[in-house]
């Protein structure tokens, strides 16, 4: 099949339109809410929209688990993003398949799925930060776009029908979103909050969007006019269904009181083009049409909204091609084998000072201590779903050093207390044992971070105080206490970071004892085991960066306000302690030949570069180029983000990479939120990371530069 054949929205709301025609208005009416009661007389079975599939199919029972989604963002690399969910669809239709043949239609088992998350990750702080592909809009939309093409197919029928969430300008606080306002200028909606967004519908065609929880510039996002009706169907012409996040319309009267009750609310919703309550309120329809507050015809029209995505998914057909994939499909050998070979291109290697590659014939013990060693909850992240051959950091050590190395262990400290294990000991009561297995050790490996019952979801995250937000971005609890007295033992310390966002050492990244720093986000099923491939040199680490790592909270923006001055590596003013685009490889890369092929029709460029791994290992490096408006006051502060493309090199070996750029990179955004042409003189930035002093200081790889002039 090709996307040629791709059933069409004005072909599927026309079938839609018979069947809806034949229920009654309370059928109807049922029909609007995300667990859809069955019509028996009409052969209609019940269906539940609710499904997620952030990084694999979740809440669902056994499937691969791929590493989080910050994680697949820091490689860069839409392709493989892309081939990450056509394996989740997979998975997501064999399990669909057997449910509906058992007639098991309960929540996280249909075919519409809420994923992803485009959402910019603004802030440090934000918990769902990690559900992101980060804080850069371009890489978001990138990636966004790749993962919705993966998830939805290229057949006859949707293999899933992927949805953008959350829409739009959500990104914390997390215990304020249900009557939070985000204020955010015209210029910072066009510019950031909403490209994203833009993309999915226009360049994915993706099938359903889901509101926030908050509300944008004083009005709710799930009926909200600028949102819905003068982007999302006016200008981006939307032809899907809209879908709120769960009891996000409750919300619209409880909490931001901007209509009086479930009646007023479910009329304001259906008028501004929303089709579906995720939540309770959609049964106050029918009292809605009675008060003449929304017409019967404006109710059957949300639902053939809702049916016409159900006819693309084939489940009204007899020939969907996707009905024959079969249960073995889901979890199989090949996808876990998949898993584990991808996640090291998800890990960012901040910094290495030579200790990496361990070689395992050099040593006698190791010691392997921490909270997030042994935690499951450390390598799942947040909607997951259980991985059936699952390896914990430690697990996967272990299993890699087998009866050659002798592996010390030990929890060290609790993730976040002040008593690992038992309240009835003293405090930093494991902290010995860390401290002793040190000693008998010759490399020390130190596993910190965060976990999702830290950083996540208001309502998951139960041990945050923040609801599920950072109040900063050091190491919880006891844990960079544990780390000062690992230090201390005098031997090198590889500390291994699993967190969905930025964290900070507070300086102990300096220490001449930490010989290794390597972010592993939340790196999936199979993280252990990917983790302990990169540490013994059977994989290379390659990721890099989608999110800036900022030295500590002081100095930044209000966490509510919403303005981007000031935020990101586009419009910061200080010195990141580890910059967006920045991650090292185990071997070293040279730059030549820059050329730049200006079309001033389009008002963009191609640039070209030699690109050589200099070391003697093979190594993948992600190439970036960003660009600077040289001349208008209306563009960022620093540089953007303008194409990037991933290249695998063996020792030795050159190769030329090719890199189109974006041409939006080349205009500006105003304060009426218009991308217009302002400036005809810009810098182009390519390399290995950002063209900043503190990249350049790190990688020691210096962009190449080149002017071009329109």
């Amino acid at each position: 099949m090709t996307k040629a054949t791709r059933m069409t929205h004005v072909e599927a709301l026309e079938q839609a339109r018979g069947i809806v025609a034949k229920m009654t208005l309370d059928e109807k009416i049922g029909q609007l809410n995300y667990a859809a009661p069955a019509i028996e007389r009409l052969g209609i079975p019940e269906y539940n929209y609710w499904n997620e599939a952030l990084h694999g199919v979740a809440r669902a029972g056994v499937a691969t688990v791929f590493p989080q989604s910050i994680g697949l963002a820091a490689m860069f690399d839409p392709d493989e993003l892309e081939r990450v969910a056509q394996v989740i669809a997979t998975e997501g239709r064999a399990k669909y398949n057997e449910y509906a043949a058992h007639n098991d239609r309960d929540i996280y088992k249909g075919l519409t799925y809420w994923s992803p998350n485009v959402n910019i990750f603004r802030d440090p702080r934000w918990g769902r930060g990690q559900e992101t592909y980060g804080e850069d809009p371009y890489l978001t939309s990138r990636l966004g776009v790749a993962f919705i093409r993966g998830l939805q197919g290229d057949g006859r029928y949707l293999k899933l029908a992927a949805t953008a969430k959350h829409f739009a300008v959500h990104s914390g606080p997390e215990a304020k979103r249900h009557e939070f306002d985000a204020v955010a200028s015209k210029k910072d909606m066009a510019e950031t909050y909403l490209p994203a967004f833009k993309a999915a519908v226009e360049e994915a065609d993706v099938e359903t969007i889901m509101t926030a929880y908050n509300s944008t510039n004083g009005q709710p996002c799930s009926v909200n006019d600028d949102l819905l009706g003068h982007h999302l169907y006016g200008e981006w012409d939307f032809k899907g269904h809209v879908v709120s996040d769960f009891m996000a319309l409750e919300d619209v009267h409880k909490n931001h009181h901007y209509t009086k009750d479930a009646a007023e609310t479910m009329a304001a919703a259906i008028k501004a083009g929303l089709h579906l309550c995720a939540g309770r309120c959609s049964g106050a329809t029918k009292e809605a049409i009675e008060r003449g507050l929304v017409s019967e015809r404006e109710v059957t029209e949300a639902v053939e909204k809702l049916y016409a995505t159900r006819v693309r998914l084939g489940m009204f057909a007899g020939d969907c091609e996707y009905d024959a994939i079969g249960y073995e499909s889901n979890d199989s050998a090949e996808h876990r084998a998949y898993n584990r070979a991808i996640a090291p291109k998800t890990f960012v290697l901040l910094k290495n000072d030579g200790i990496l590659p361990l070689d395992r014939t050099k040593l006698n013990a190791i010691s392997v201590t921490g909270p997030n060693a042994d935690s499951m909850q450390a390598i799942l992240g947040n909607y997951f779903g259980r991985p059936s051959h699952k390896s914990t950091i430690l697990e996967g050590i272990e299993r890699a050093c087998g009866d050659d190395v002798r592996v010390y262990s030990g929890l060290g400290c609790s993730l976040f207390g002040t008593h690992a294990e038992s309240g009835l000991s003293r405090e930093n009561e494991r902290e010995s044992e860390a401290v002793i297995n040190a000693e008998h050790s010759d490399v020390i490996i130190a596993a910190l971070g965060l976990d999702s019952t830290i950083e996540g979801e208001q309502g998951d995250a139960g041990n945050s105080m923040g609801a599920g937000d950072k109040a900063n971005l050091s190491l919880p609890g006891r844990q960079r206490h544990l780390l000062e007295r690992l230090l201390e033992v005098g031997k090198p310390v590889i500390v291994l970071l699993a967190a969905g966002s930025a964290l900070t050492l507070d300086g102990l990244e300096d220490h001449p004892n930490l010989a290794a720093l390597l972010q592993v986000w939340y790196p999936g099923g199979q993280g252990g085991d990917s983790v302990a491939d990169v540490l013994f040199g059977k994989a290379a680490p390659s990721g890099k960066l989608p999110v800036t790592f900022y030295r500590d909270c002081e100095g930044m923006p209000d966490f509510e306000d919403y303005s981007m001055a000031g935020r990101t590596y586009k419009f910061m003013e200080g010195e990141a302690l580890y910059p967006f685009g920045y991650g090292l490889t185990y071997s070293t890369t040279a730059l030549a030949d820059l050329t730049v092929s200006p079309d001033a029709d389009r008002r963009t460029a191609t640039v070209t570069i030699d690109v050589a791994n200099t070391g003697d290992r093979a190594e993948e490096q992600v190439v970036q180029t960003y660009v600077r408006n040289c001349e208008s006051p209306l563009a960022p502060r620093n540089w953007q983000l303008a194409g990037f493309q991933r290249v695998a090199l063996e020792a030795g070996e050159h190769g030329t990479v090719t890199i189109g750029l974006d041409p939006d990179a080349f205009t500006v955004v105003d304060g009426n939120g218009d991308r217009v042409i302002d400036g005809n003189r810009f810098e182009l930035f390519v390399g290995v990371s950002q063209p900043d002093r503190r990249s350049v200081e790190l990688c020691g790889v210096e962009p190449l530069k080149a002017a071009v002039v329109f």
